[in-house]
Parts: C-alpha cells; structure tokens; sequence
C-alpha cells in the first residue's frame, strides 16, 4: 500500500469503494447515489457506514464459506412468517470438555420435558423445559449442589408458576444461602448460574455470572444474557459504591466475575449487599418459528468465539444431520482449536423438529459491493 496518500485521496477512493462501481459497470440510480452519499458522510465523520456488516472472528474455514450467503445480509426473508399459534418441540444436546485445566468444575442439565421431569402437582403451562449451565471455581462442589436443587427451589416456590420470574429470584437467593449453610461445601467454593426454562411459547432466561445464552433466530445471533464481568461498566459502578475493589479485572483481586453463587469466604453475612451479588438478571420473550435454537455456553466458549459465528456453525450443522448434541461437540472442538484456557460446556436447544430451511433472498434484492480498497479503509477506520 502506498504510504502518505492525502485525507482528500482516501475520501475519495472510500468514495468509490462505497460506490460498489469499477470500470465497466453502469451508472448507480439515484437511490444508491442517496446510499452511497450516506455511506460517505458516515466515514467522514469517523463512524462505520450503516449499510456495511461487519463479520468479527469468524476463523474457522468450512463452517464459514459460506456466511455471506446465509445471514448478515439486509433483506433476508424466511420461508414463513410468524405464527401466534406456534408451540416449540424440544431437542437438546450437550458437550463438555476440561481443556487445558486440571479439572473439570461444571455442570449442566437438560430436561426436554419438564412434565415428566417434575413430581409437583403444580400446574403450569404445557410444553415446558428446563436447561442451565453452572460454571464452579474453587471446586465443584457449589456446581454440584445447584444443578441438583435450583430447580426444585423455582417449582416448589409459592410465586410459581404465576409469578415465575420472582420465584426464580427467590431460588437464586435460596440456593446461594443454602451453599452457606452446606457445612460439607467449602465457603470459597462458587458458581456461575445461567438458566433458561420455557413454559409454553414463554422462554425465561436468568443469567449470575458470564456465561452466555444466545438465541439462532433465522440465522441472526440474539444475546439473551449479559456477562457479568467485574470490567463491564455496571457491574463496575456496583461493586465500588458498595466498597469492594477491581485488581486487573478481578473483584477483590480474586474473582473474574461480578456475580456468582456460594463463594461465601467473600461475601458478608447473609441478607448483606455484597460487591459479589448473586442476583440473576432475567430476559423473556415469546418463542416464534423465527427461532430455531438456543445455544447455552460457559465462557470457555465465548471467550475465544463470538455469538454470531457460534449460530452460523450451529445453523449449518443442523442443517446438515439436524444433531444438536453433534452440534454442541462441533462448538467445543472448535474453541479447543482456538486455545480456549478454560472448561468447556455448551448446551443446543432445538425449539423444532426439523432443520432450520435454507434462507431465501427477495428477487427484487439489489447485491452492492465494496471495493477491496473501500474495505480495507473501513476496516483502518473501525481499528482506530
């Protein structure tokens, strides 16, 4: 690349990178003119042009040849449109692996139909299921205890099932005292908490710590949770207004995340605020035939992957043998790939019994390029 070319020089080549023109081609319309004009003026002001996706650790090579092709793509179309009257069709599949730790300190659960899982008399919507992955440090044993009771605290409690989301506050604090009260668990033992439990077309998903639930909505990545990082803003702004301290992105210069259960050796007496909270946040919303599955993940997983290339890889997968349990060893072997320094547990929850369809694109849909130059300057722009 030629160095000390002028800022007028590279406006004016982003100008005809944006353009999607070359030579031999005809003349934009006045619409694109209007887009390319946008586009200009977004660069200029420093900011990424609203009409370019840009696609972040995507590395793998076969599951992403063909990205372009099947998402990110403005205009994307599915075969059918949203049903009221849809009602999901559970599947799930997991993998897990130790990686390069010494042990193995998470937990998980799948129970496709809760109905039958459950021996409550208590009446709830029907179908129903219940997923949660539990991520432990400082042994298992905190993991252990909460897969084994954190659901039984939701059913058993008398908010369920028709104020649902406080019965699951109440068993997150439930569960976190009872860790306390364990004297055969250790007091710095801890875990992480991400759950999802769906009562008919109401998906419920509550999240202490940073692990990550993401939905594959027709090829689209939905974050349904938040990391819960002692580094992330808010998290930040809690934990020093109620007296703890962040070493090197660590709470207390011990923890690498803001919100766990158990870990009691750092919290203060029971029914205290604490810098580590073990309050879940919760997000809801109503299954459509527009999501086909749900990826649950310890950070294992997303800390060497982002959202949008996991669903890619699960899309594809299901489209070719419809496994999610395949689907959720190809997720771990891929991480493995890419060095991830932790354990590894992903869950892949299908809300059909069919594979996604192939992505249609409308015939009125106009392709518009970038020129490799134009891209390359975006990409400067975006890094700086």
């Amino acid at each position: 690349m030629v160095q000390g070319t002028s800022a007028s020089l590279q406006i004016e080549r982003l100008d005809r990178g944006c353009s999607g023109t070359s030579k031999g081609n005809v003349s934009a319309t006045e619409d694109e003119k209007d887009e390319n004009l946008e586009c200009l003026n977004q660069l200029k002001a420093g900011k990424p042009p609203r009409n370019i996706k840009m696609v972040r650790h995507c590395s793998s090579s076969a599951f992403f040849t063909d990205f372009g092709s099947e998402i990110g793509i403005l205009g994307l179309i599915s075969p059918s449109n949203e049903n009221s009257a849809f009602l999901p069709i559970f599947r799930s599949g997991s993998w897990t692996e130790k990686g390069p730790k010494q042990y193995m300190e998470d937990e998980h659960i799948c129970v496709d139909n809760l109905h039958k899982h459950l021996t409550t008399s208590a009446d709830f919507p029907s179908p129903g299921a219940f997923y949660g992955v539990f991520d432990g440090h400082g042994g298992i044993d905190a993991a252990s205890f909460t897969r084994k009771n954190i659901l039984n605290f939701i059913v058993e409690d008398s908010q369920f099932p028709s104020g649902t989301k406080r019965a699951i506050k109440s068993a997150f604090v439930k569960a976190d005292h009872a860790l306390a009260d364990t004297k055969s668990i250790d007091s710095s033992s801890g875990t992480t908490v991400l759950m999802a439990l769906v009562l008919g077309r109401t998906m419920l998903v509550a999240n202490a710590g940073d692990s990550r639930a993401v939905l594959g909505k027709r090829g689209r990545a939905i974050e349904l949770s938040k990391d819960h990082k002692p580094s992330c803003a808010s998290e930040r702004t809690r934990i020093e207004r109620l007296g703890g301290v962040i070493y090197d992105g660590y709470l207390n210069g011990q923890l690498s995340v803001a919100r766990a259960l158990g870990d009691w050796h750092i919290k203060g007496p029971k029914g205290s605020k604490s810098p580590l909270s073990s309050e879940p946040e919760l997000e809801e919303i109503n299954l459509t035939e527009e999501d086909e599955f749900l990826i649950l993940g310890c950070d294992g997983l997303w800390d060497v992957m982002s959202s949008q290339c996991a669903v890619t890889m699960v899309r594809k997968e299901l489209m070719l043998h419809n496994d999610p349990e395949t689907c959720s060893k190809a997720l771990v072997t891929e991480a493995l790939q890419r060095n991830t320094c932790d354990n590894l547990t992903v869950l892949v929850i299908c809300f059909s019994p069919d594979p996604p369809p192939k992505i249609e694109i409308p015939k009125n849909h106009r392709r518009r390029s970038i020129s490799a130059e134009g891209l390359d300057r975006v990409k400067g722009i975006l890094n700086n």
